[in-house]
């Protein structure tokens, strides 16, 4: 299957699965989609488990959908100012990420690999209810577009990243490889 004919069946599993419904939120809200109850971000986070479920093919189309949305939550925490005291300066980063985020770092200088650990029993996403949460490990995909963007926009180079262990897998942590 070519990857114009993947995007056609996302796109068509996706609105069969309740994702054109997005429109009438906001018109229920009138277009206030920032004033949210803890209703409605429950409804958004069921829908979005609804969607999540629903896609979870793993086809190479969907994955790069769902990584492509890291770009969003990127730009919504505006990263590139929060990352730029690091940019250029990886063992600069490693230091922020473990006393400031509380994760676990190992890097091997001479693979140019990094192993990050979230050190946290909770999945970190704020897409997704923290008590509840989302069984899909097709999100895990998001997190490792988030996690290319902060050590590309740092290491000033394209880098790769993988979820090697995810609490939507089973494992306790969520732990990144990245290859820099």
């Amino acid at each position: 299957m070519n990857t114009n004919n993947s995007r056609r069946s996302f796109i068509k599993k996706s609105c069969l699965a309740g994702s054109c419904f997005c429109g009438f939120l906001a018109i229920a809200n009138d277009g206030r989609a920032e004033e949210q109850t803890d209703s409605g971000k429950l409804l958004m986070q069921e829908w979005i488990s609804t969607l999540l479920k629903s896609i979870d093919d793993n086809t190479e189309a969907s994955q790069q959908i769902l990584k492509n949305c890291a770009q969003v939550h990127f730009q919504h925490l505006e990263m590139e100012k929060v990352l730029k005291p690091y940019k250029g300066d990886i063992g600069k980063f490693i230091t922020f990420l473990e006393k400031e985020w509380g994760w676990k770092i190992d890097y091997d200088k001479n693979t140019g690999v990094l192993l990050a650990n979230e050190n946290k029993g909770y999945c970190v996403c704020p897409m997704v209810d923290k008590e509840k949460g989302v069984d899909s490990s097709i999100l895990c995909y998001c997190s490792e577009g988030f996690a290319e963007l902060m050590f590309s926009f740092v290491s000033e180079k394209k880098v790769k990243a993988e979820v090697i262990s995810s609490i939507h897998r089973g494992n306790d942590t969520c732990i990144y490889k990245v290859q820099l």
